[in-house]
């Protein structure tokens, strides 16, 4: 089977959608099919190259992600009448990828992350006027009609049948998780006490959480939520890692401002992004892991910590409360009350246990291609 994704960020951009796509595109591969990959040029990045066998084609977009919607039009038609089926993801991928998939007559997929649609305004900070936009931008995404809707959660797709895709138009595919590198051994304890030490945590009782600083991550009701937290725990630290890059620097100048007005520089220990290899190491060094999401498609924090068999405190946004296990808490989305209560409920032990959920990629895949067969079936009848 040729397979063409059509997806607006791919590595070396590292998020929870570009991981999807890598894993998909690059287990197809070893499953002998042949994938290729159109997406917005990086800085720095080739035009062309091939990707543990996946031929990534980068298009010129000025760095942008928005003008790669109109940008790719023309290689997507071109590379579509090549291929069997079109996989393509919201936002801007997808519109070249139904344009072309319509033009050359091939079946097109379309992965669903999250719907705001209606909700942008309780999710962000942005102006009426922006909310609007992004709202009316997202609904525009919606109005082509594609040949199937794979979820990837359960939330995600009630959230999708809500604004009026047909039910057997949507399917749930649990994203997967490479347990193989989550492995709680791939990150040795004596390096992860180490770093503890460096950090000037070895005595410290430390929740942890990291990520872009996007307006859905949530993080600015965590800080609210520390100084409640080092009331009733003296010997507590939030360790936040979080990106300073350009793209996130408004939102991150915000987080640094309001913990400067909460007086919480000994509180709280904010460090830069670390590489994915070494992330591992942090998860492990903290007493627990805090997701503080006010939206959430899949949650990849939450799996991830709980791979490496740490405890996590997860808000009740989206699909969180649909993928936690293993020790947890589950504290109301916003609210900084419940957030510290729930915290310094972790530092006591007092969690709920539940066996660990697993999400295989191997389950995955095989879903995704029986997925494409039966389409390509159906469009061929």
């Amino acid at each position: 089977m040729k397979i063409l994704f059509v997806c607006e960020n791919y590595i070396p951009h590292y998020g929870g959608a570009e991981m999807v796509f890598k894993n998909l595109a690059e287990n197809y591969v070893k499953l002998g099919h042949e994938v290729s990959l159109i997406t917005h040029q990086l800085e720095g990045t080739a035009k062309y190259e091939v990707l543990n066998g996946v031929k990534v084609y980068r298009v010129p977009s000025l760095h942008s992600r928005y003008i790669f919607t109109f940008a790719a039009i023309g290689k997507t038609i071109r590379l579509a009448k090549e291929h069997d089926i079109i996989q393509t993801t919201t936002f801007n991928g997808a519109f070249p990828a139904w344009l072309a998939g319509r033009i050359a007559n091939k079946p097109i997929v379309l992965t669903v992350h999250e719907v705001w649609i209606g909700r942008w305004p309780q999710v962000t900070g942005f102006s009426l006027l922006k909310n609007w936009l992004h709202d009316f931008l997202e609904r525009l995404v919606y109005l082509p009609r594609f040949d199937k809707y794979i979820c990837v959660s359960h939330a995600t797709r009630e959230d999708l049948l809500k604004i009026g895709i047909p039910k057997d138009k949507a399917i749930t595919i649990y994203n997967g998780l490479d347990y193989g590198f989550w492995d709680p051994h791939n990150f040795p304890q004596k390096k992860v006490d180490e770093l503890r030490n460096e950090l000037g945590l070895k005595d410290k009782f430390v929740y942890f959480s990291w990520g872009r600083p996007g307006e859905s991550k949530g993080f600015e009701y965590l800080i609210k939520a520390v100084p409640k937290i080092a009331e009733n725990l003296s010997n507590s630290v939030f360790l936040f890692m979080t990106k300073s890059s350009p793209r996130y620097k408004q939102k991150y100048d915000e987080l640094l401002k309001l913990i400067r007005n909460l007086n919480l520089n000994d509180n709280i220990k904010v460090i830069e992004s670390t590489a994915y290899e070494e992330l591992g190491y942090y998860i492990k060094m903290a007493d627990c892991i805090v997701v503080p999401s006010i939206a959430e498609g899949f949650g990849y924090t939450t799996t991830e910590a709980l791979a490496l068999e740490k405890p996590v405190v997860v808000s009740d946004a989206g699909s969180l409360p649909e993928v936690v296990s293993g020790r947890h808490l589950i504290f109301r989305s916003k609210d900084v009350d419940d957030l510290a209560k729930k915290v310094i409920t972790a530092s006591k032990g007092g969690y709920q246990i539940v066996p660990v959920k697993k999400f295989y990629w191997e389950h995955s895949i095989k879903k995704y291609l029986d997925i494409y067969h039966k389409i390509i079936g159906e469009k061929n009848d």
